[in-house]
Formats: structure tokens, C-alpha cells, sequence
């Protein structure tokens, strides 16, 4: 892409940008709203950052917010904030790594509400900065991003209570993890073939991508394997957090409608946080935004196993 092209793009971005900042300010009337204050949503990794963005805004909007952290002191914190601005929000500890935190956060939820109607999975760790591609964290990563939501999605199903409006999943993934990214692709056409359609594609296939990046990892060969250059790691956690996502939305759709789940994913966006060493280009407000919008879509616009940044929707 040329200087002119480049220029066009920043100018595109700069437009929906001011676009989406208006529909911000924009009320759902009582038709849109389907939620109340009894409904719950739970928000991971929500101490600060993007996490802390959406657990605010859904709580602005009216739900009850459980906002999650692997320490409970910062949750108790950031709750505390929120919690004088008047509004509802719940503090708890969770490791998503930890099956038995995991376990205990689920027996907690349904003594405490009897389930829950929006699930936010936003805990997640990058340890790249800037122009590095360092694996040396790579299994943590993994394990967290991709293994630990899907820990989540599966322990919390039972507990997402039905409606006529559907429950709702949130996955906060990035661009990095497309199969079919313009500069980060699988190398692999046969993979990347197989993670887009639907008939080939398994979790079967996400762990022995995963496994066989981890096994060249060890023996020094992961450079030549046509994975993802950029924030390798990363990127392949996203990729199987966005197929899986895609897998399970097709799983969800044998659902009757009164027990309707629906799951998608989104990239927020390079926005400006601890993760980032604050060098995005968008606040946290402006990162969260898609993700609520989701989040609380009405019912007859909302669909399942999309892609979507800016409020809208991208390819895989």
C-alpha cells in the first residue's frame, strides 16, 4: 500500500471511528432492550484495561456486572470505583487457568444468582511488545488464551439461563488470529483449509495444530513452519479461540430457541493498555465498545459464529 492508500486508510478509520463515538451516545429504546437489572453478565479478566471498560458499560446500561480477576484485591478495587459511580457490580477471584477455580467460581454463581445470561471472556496474556516475536512464554499464552476461555465457555453453558432473547457469549479475540490474515496467515494451505470449512474442522484439529506448534517449539524448527510471524504465540491463540468459536456456534444451533446460546468474537482494536505498553491508537472506551454492543444486541439482529471489529463483521 502506497502513501496515498495509506492516507485513505487512516482517514476511513478516523470516519468509523467518529462514527461508532456517536452511536455511543445513542439510547436503546425499550424495544432494544432486552436485559434488566436482574440480568447478569460476567465479565474475566476485568480489573482493568478493555475487561474493566466493558464490565463498566454494561453495568452503565443497566445489568449486574461480576467482574472477575485472578487477584481478588484488584477486583475489589475496580469494583470498589464502579461501584461509587452507583453502579451494580460483584466482585470475584477467578483463574481461568485453574480448573478448579473454574470449578468453584461456577458452584459460586449458582448459589449466588442461579446463573448467569452474558459471558465476557476477556482474560488473556500477550508478553510481546513493539517489533518482538519471543515464544518463550508460548505455552502460558496458549493456555490461557485459548484453552482457558474454552474452559470457561464449556464450564459456564449449563449455567446460562434461558430466554426468549438468547444467552450470549463474548470472546475478545484480535485480527492477528485470522486464518486467512493478509499479512499473518497459517502458512499451511492444507490447515488453513481445513480451519475454514466446516466439515474438516474439529477441536481435534485445533489441539494437534497447537500441539505441533508447541513440539516445534522445543526441538528449534517452529520458524519454518508457515505459522503466524507476527506475535506468533498470541496469534495462534486467537486463531483457535475464533475457529473454536465458530465450532461451537454450529454445536449451539441444535439448541431449542428457549435455550438459545449465541457466540461470537471480536477484535477491539490496537487500544491503549498494560498489554499494549499503552502504544495502541484507541482508548479503552473505544476498544470496549464492540463487545458491548454485542453483547447486548437485540434479539432479532443478532446472529452466531461472526467475526466482528467496529461493530462490524470480518472475514476469518
Amino acid at each position: 500500500m502506497g502513501k496515498k492508500g495509506k492516507e485513505r486508510a487512516r482517514e476511513r478509520r478516523e470516519q468509523r471511528r467518529q462514527e461508532i463515538s456517536h452511536l455511543r451516545t445513542v439510547p436503546y429504546s425499550p424495544h432494544e432492550r432486552w436485559w434488566s437489572k436482574e440480568t447478569v453478565a460476567v465479565v474475566t479478566g476485568a480489573n482493568q484495561g478493555i475487561g474493566y471498560e466493558i464490565a463498566r458499560q454494561l453495568a452503565v446500561h443497566g445489568l449486574h456486572v461480576v467482574l472477575t480477576s485472578r487477584d481478588f484485591d484488584r477486583a475489589l478495587g475496580a469494583t470498589t470505583n464502579l461501584q461509587a459511580e452507583g453502579l451494580s457490580v460483584q466482585p470475584c477471584q477467578l483463574d481461568i487457568t485453574d480448573a478448579g477455580s473454574v470449578m468453584s467460581f461456577a458452584s459460586w454463581i449458582q448459589l449466588e444468582h442461579g446463573g448467569i445470561d452474558v459471558l465476557v471472556n476477556n482474560a488473556g496474556v500477550n508478553f510481546n511488545r513493539g517489533a518482538d516475536n519471543s515464544v518463550e512464554f508460548a505455552e502460558t499464552v496458549i493456555k490461557t488464551n485459548y484453552y482457558g476461555t474454552k474452559r470457561m465457555i464449556d464450564t459456564m453453558l449449563p449455567l446460562m439461563r434461558p430466554s426468549s432473547f438468547g444467552a450470549r457469549i463474548v470472546n475478545v479475540s484480535s485480527r492477528l488470529g485470522r486464518a486467512n490474515g493478509r499479512k499473518n496467515k497459517i502458512g499451511d494451505p492444507t490447515l488453513r483449509e481445513n480451519l475454514m470449512k466446516d466439515e474438516t474442522l474439529s477441536e481435534e484439529l485445533l489441539d494437534e495444530m497447537l500441539t505441533n506448534f508447541l513440539s516445534q517449539l522445543n526441538d528449534g524448527t517452529w520458524q519454518n513452519g508457515g505459522w503466524p510471524q507476527m506475535y506468533t504465540d498470541y496469534s495462534l491463540s486467537k486463531l483457535a479461540l475464533n475457529v473454536y468459536t465458530r465450532l461451537k456456534a454450529r454445536r449451539l444451533a441444535e439448541r431449542l430457541d428457549s435455550h438459545r446460546v449465541y457466540i461470537n468474537c471480536f477484535c477491539p482494536g490496537w487500544v491503549k493498555t498494560q498489554m499494549t505498553n499503552w502504544e495502541g491508537n484507541m482508548s479503552a472506551e473505544e476498544g470496549a465498545d464492540t463487545g458491548v454492543w454485542m453483547a447486548l444486541l437485540p434479539v432479532e439482529n443478532i446472529s452466531s459464529g461472526r467475526f466482528y471489529a467496529e461493530r462490524r463483521e470480518i472475514d476469518f
